[in-house]
């Protein structure tokens, strides 16, 4: 999942390490469609972190790499294809998990790196997991948040049982279609999002927006969607999450599950707020039964986003933690 706009409460942002730019940054030519933007910063002689951004559909954020030790790590960053900088710019063909994990192969390998930390919110835990089981050996932990395992179960949460807690604002996505296609809220919002007019895109894209980010905070937040940027960000979100959910689900849809044996003997810090509606508080049980090893840090007065001070604290502290590995 991603939220558009961080919204950071005020002594979070005194809390976190400075603002800091990147000291290397470039485009990586992944095959004959995509390329993926990444940029480098912290320390060139660092143990290397790479940050996975939410979505699919997102962008990484300087905002991001201040959750990490400037003097401690090298920090790597990238947005994911057709995201943020990379280009073409919501594209979707050859646009898959396997596509991603590949793409942080060929950067990881661009950037002379032998292994890195993997962390990653919401749809990032989703990848790092996914990385971490393909590719074990270059892991050297996980530090993840609002954990998403891209199951069925937890898809038709977000289409649908988000209201349960938010029902005016699911009232507000499923009437903006048609009677005849609410029964069918993924299929026909990804129809929707991807033909017809380019305004009626927007339209559609700000309001599955809308509710994505209405639902994400403990104290809930008004979004706004006003300027282009803003529009063209959430039609870029709304495509890539639907085209993700239609036609990118795990095989079985409990992958990840079935295969953490695979990375159990990594160090690993989950961070889950327990009023996490977007990605509920369920996900992250089910992946610590599974991983008795995982150090599942509950917050509980905390809902999805990383902005909100006592999960911004906790990821900060758990990032310190992992310093000494």
């Amino acid at each position: 999942m991603n939220i558009l706009r961080f919204s950071f409460m005020p002594l979070l942002k005194e809390l976190i390490y400075p603002p800091i730019s990147p000291y290397e940054q470039g485009f990586l030519v992944v095959d004959d469609i995509h390329k993926i933007y990444w940029e480098v910063s912290g320390n060139p002689a660092g143990v290397p972190v790479i940050i996975l951004h939410g979505g699919p559909g997102g962008s990484s954020s300087p905002i991001g790499r201040q959750f990490f030790d400037p003097k401690h790590y090298k920090i790597i960053q990238f947005d994911q294809r057709g995201c943020g900088k990379s280009t073409p710019l919501g594209e979707l063909r050859n646009n898959d998990t396997d596509h991603l994990i590949s793409d942080m192969e060929l950067l990881r390998e661009h950037l002379h790196i032998e292994s890195w930390h993997v962390s990653g919110g919401s749809w990032g835990s989703t990848l790092a997991l996914a990385y971490g089981i393909q590719h074990p050996k270059k892991c050297l932990s996980f530090l993840l948040r609002g954990i998403f395992m891209m199951r069925d179960c937890e898809i038709d949460w977000f289409m649908n049982g988000m209201g349960e807690i938010f029902p005016e604002s699911y009232k507000k996505f499923k009437n903006l279609l048609p009677q005849e296609e609410r029964s069918d809220l993924l299929n026909n919002y990804y129809k929707r999002m991807t033909t017809g007019e380019y305004q009626d895109q927007i339209k559609y894209a700000v309001s599955w927006n809308a509710y994505e980010s209405s639902c994400a905070y403990f104290t809930p937040k008004k979004s706004s969607f006003n300027t282009a940027e803003e529009k063209n960000s959430a039609l870029t979100v709304g495509r890539m999450e639907a085209h993700y959910f239609i036609h990118n689900r795990f095989k079985p849809h409990d992958f990840i599950l079935k295969n953490i044996e695979t990375i159990r003997h990594i160090p690993a810090i989950a961070i889950q707020g327990r009023y996490d509606i977007v990605c509920p508080m369920r996900t992250a049980y089910d992946l610590s039964c599974a991983w008795p090893e995982l150090n599942l840090m509950i917050v509980n007065a905390a809902g999805h986003s990383a902005g909100e001070f006592e999960l911004g604290k906790t990821l900060l502290e758990a990032s310190n933690t992992l310093k000494s590995l």
